[in-house]
């Protein structure tokens, strides 16, 4: 790598965190996923660490598209059915393993406009948050979702930049808003989603 690739990444890593929004709140809807805490300064950062990944070792087909999230290198997947189209976007990720859920599941709703409301256990542990946030730039699941079959679960965008390349969320798993919105597009009601 060339001193010049290292400047243009801190560049790009430097002009990203001078966007990052200054709510921090982070994800969920009507029955969904999260609000989220400060992040810390010591939360690691993982977002160019990712690598390219065939849909085979995952998927017996990609019939509806498929939605690959690999947990660890904090990344989501999509290859269209033809498998003439593969995404990959940095993602953020649930804050511990008790959050996080893995396996199979599928696309059971695309919400062009969510609202948030915290799950019961998440206003159990903070009481202080609100019981609702409509649609809008202060909602913690961004500009669009897609709800999946789990309960509170969701694949959403987020204002708040800074989460994006960290464990970060309450379980669901964000990704920027322009990301959201091209997968939205791309991704259907019965896209199969699997989380390792």
């Amino acid at each position: 790598m060339t001193i010049k690739t290292k400047l243009t990444r801190r560049g790009f890593l430097a002009a990203g965190a001078a966007t990052a929004a200054s709510g921090a709140l982070a994800q969920a809807t009507a029955n969904s996923t999260e609000l989220e805490g400060e992040i810390s300064q010591s939360t690691r950062r993982n977002i160019s660490s990712f690598r390219s990944l065939n849909w085979q070792p995952y998927f017996s087909n990609t019939q509806g598209g498929a939605i690959l999230v690999d947990i660890q290198s904090r990344a989501l997947h999509y290859w269209s059915e033809d498998q003439s189209l593969y995404k990959l976007y940095p993602t953020s990720v649930p804050l511990t393993d008790d959050l996080t859920r893995t396996g199979r599941t599928e696309v059971v709703l695309k919400d062009p406009e969510p609202d948030w409301r915290p799950t019961p256990a998440m206003k159990e542990r903070n009481p202080e948050w609100p019981d609702y946030i409509g649609p809008g730039p202060d909602n913690p699941l961004g500009t669009r979702a897609l709800h999946l079959s789990w309960q509170y679960y969701r694949i959403h965008g987020t204002h708040d930049t800074r989460k994006i390349g960290r464990r970060s969320s309450n379980g669901c798993i964000g990704l920027y808003n322009e990301h959201i919105e091209e997968l939205y597009e791309l991704a259907q009601v019965g896209t199969q989603v699997l989380l390792i």
